[in-house]
This record gives C-alpha cells, sequence and structure tokens, in this order.
C-alpha cells in the first residue's frame, strides 16, 4: 500500500545564510525521523559533510547541485581524523557556502558535534544546532523497549562504550553508574561488552538482570536480541556494530511491546492477498 502525502512545510523555517554551518542530526536511521529543520536544511545546503551511518534516502532530498563529502568514521577502518572534518567546516563556510553537517542520531549525544562547534567558535563561524533523534530513544522504541516507564525506573543513564582512545572509559566510576540507575543506556558497547559486564556485576548489578541488544536501530536490518548479565557476552556474539545495548528491567516490556513485529505481519499478510 502506497500513500500520497501532500504536506506544506511551516513557511517560517529558517533560511540557510550563506557562511554558516548546521550541525544537524540526522536520527537513527529510519528516513521517517528526520525533523522538519533537516529536511529544510537539506534543501537549501550547497556542501553536506555526512556520517556514515545516514541512510542514502536522506541524502537524496538535497538539492540535486549539492557536494557530498564523506566524512564517517567506523570501527576498525581507516577514518578521516576528528580535527580535519572540523577544519573543513571552517573552510568551507570561510568560501561562503551554506553548510550542512549531517550527523547520525543527535550531534550532542555522542556526536562529537560540540568538539565540532567549538571549533566553529574558535573561527567565528556562525552555526545553528538541529537535534535528531538519538539511537538511544529512536532504537528502543523501535525495539519495543521504553527508556523509562514508571514501574520500572524513574531516571536513565547514557553512557558510551569507549572512550577517545578506543578503550573502556578509564575514567568512569562504575559503582556510581551501577547504583545510579536502573536503566543503562551504552553506545559503542559490543567491542567491549565483556569487560563493561564485569565491571557492572563487581559493582553490583544482578546477573539475572535483563539485557537488549538492538542492532542497526529503527532499519530495516534492525536486529533485537534479549539476554541476562550473565549471558551477554555470549549473546554479544549474533550483534555486528553499531548497536546500542540497554541494561534494565525495561527490557522486559519488549515481549508485551514489540510492535515491529506486528507491522511485519501485518505486511507479510498484506503482500500474500
Amino acid at each position: 500500500m502506497s500513500l500520497t502525502m501532500n504536506i506544506t512545510p511551516p513557511a517560517d523555517l529558517p533560511e540557510f545564510l550563506p557562511g554558516w554551518v548546521w550541525l544537524v542530526g540526522a536520527g537513527p536511521g529510519d528516513p521517517g525521523l528526520l525533523t522538519l529543520h533537516g529536511v529544510n536544511a537539506l534543501a537549501q545546503a550547497d556542501v553536506i559533510v555526512y556520517d556514515a551511518l545516514v541512510d542514502e534516502r536522506i541524502l537524496s532530498m538535497a538539492k540535486p547541485e549539492a557536494e557530498r563529502i564523506y566524512a564517517g568514521k567506523r570501527g576498525g577502518k581507516p577514518s578521516p581524523k576528528q580535527q580535519d572534518i572540523s577544519d573543513r567546516l571552517v573552510e568551507l563556510a570561510k568560501d561562503g557556502k551554506r553548510v550542512l553537517r549531517l550527523k547520525g542520531g543527535d550531534p550532542f549525544v555522542f556526536g562529537r558535534g560540540g568538539e565540532e562547534a567549538l571549533t566553529l567558535v574558535d573561527a567565528e563561524v556562525p552555526f545553528r544546532i538541529v537535534p535528531g533523534i538519538t539511537a538511544g530513544i529512536g532504537g528502543m522504541a523501535y525495539a519495543g523497549i521504553p527508556a523509562t516507564h514508571r514501574d520500572c525506573n524513574s531516571a536513565v543513564t547514557f553512557v558510551t562504550g569507549h572512550s577517545m582512545t578506543g578503550e573502556v572509559p578509564d575514567n568512569m566510576d562504575w559503582k556510581a553508574l551501577a547504583n545510579g540507575a536502573p536503566v543503562l543506556i551504552f553506545y559503542m558497547a559490543i567491542k567491549h561488552i565483556g569487560r563493561i559486564v564485569d565491571k557492572l556485576i563487581e559493582a553490583g548489578r544482578p546477573s539475572d538482570e535483563p539485557v537488549g541488544f538492538i542492532m542497526a536501530a529503527t532499519t530495516e536490518n534492525q536486529k533485537v536480541v534479549t539476554c541476562t548479565l550473565e549471558t551477554a557476552v555470549e549473546t554479544a556474539e549474533q550483534i555486528k556494530p553499531p548497536a546500542i545495548v540497554c541494561v534494565g528491567p525495561v527490557v522486559g516490556l519488549r515481549e508485551q511491546l514489540n510492535w515491529m513485529s506486528k507491522v511485519a505481519e501485518l505486511s507479510a499478510s498484506e503482500a500474500a492477498e
């Protein structure tokens, strides 16, 4: 079934001026999760500096003459240095371009958007921040796992699975982390899941606590696997990055809230008719 929609964006969306950089969150994968501000930026940008996880369908919304510059970072593969990316944004803006820095998820949630914005501040380049839906919220929702639920948690903590060195952050207070919130959502944690699990159990998290792995969140390749902390290392062998790891009681709600499986069943039924 296809739908034809006639949607007129608000007339007062901001103008993308020459010499400006917009740092825009593209969301976790599904193009439908892009904001109207993001669509507006794509329609006006002269050059798009984009990340590895930005869907091609999002890039296709740009005007045909817009230049595209790939700046993706993938673990274990040759990647541009962060400072080089930031300096390139300055250079393009100084050339009078409308520069769209398109980042997966949200620019300010483990997206290094803050580093890029500070470089722009130092270079006196004007910029705008356009938030995006981060995978720790959107990916969880697509997996049928709410980040918060009144019966489970009144706090949630977002954690990076590796530091700038590529290792587990060495400045982490694991005792405080383990006891600070019932729900922990880890980004970029698959590589070091064994050490993370050991640290959490040593800090007091129960070994039978529910864990959810969400791979390729919100995309057609999404895969969700649940287990416990005790079996998480073995289960992680089924998972390839990019993936979100959720630890906490909300994972148990997936059995009831797995709405995407219902959508898939309906689509399969319609296709068979």
